[in-house]
């Protein structure tokens, strides 16, 4: 019995060995795929920020541009009240000339009243009609 006994021994650990390399190797196999798994997510997850980085600079260039146009406008409409605004200097200093030139041919020809520079038209109020009592009225049958 005794040349028996080693050699079930050593087939006892060697079948140990076998079978903790077999644990290992599922072991490993388990890891890869779930290595695998994680580089797809990871991949979708990079490429869904990539396109969120590509939506954030277009919105950003969008922003930019419309930002830019919105300058342009503005400066138009601030030169374009500057002009408007020594037109109207121009038309109140022709004016004040103007006056001075009718006064002078009212004072040379002896008019009664000089040219009242603050002379305004007035605008006609709209009166509201007086409705009598009794008319107008709604009666319930």
């Amino acid at each position: 019995m005794a040349p028996s006994i080693p050699r079930t021994r050593a087939t006892a650990a060697l079948r140990m060995k076998q079978i903790a390399l077999d644990n290992q190797s599922r072991m490993i196999r388990r890891l890869r795929a779930k290595l695998a798994i994680e580089r797809r997510d990871s991949d979708a997850i990079k490429k869904e920020h990539e396109s969120n980085q590509a939506k954030k600079q277009h919105t950003r260039d969008s922003h930019q541009e419309c930002h830019y146009k919105w300058q342009t406008r503005i400066q138009v409409a601030e030169d374009t009240i500057q002009e408007q605004h020594m037109i109207i200097e121009a038309l109140v200093e022709e004016k004040a000339s103007l006056l001075q030139t009718i006064q002078g041919l009212q004072e040379d020809n002896g008019a009664p009243a000089p040219f009242d520079d603050e002379w305004e038209e007035k605008p006609e109020e709209e009166g509201l009609e007086d409705i009598p009592l009794g008319e107008g009225e709604i009666v319930e049958e």
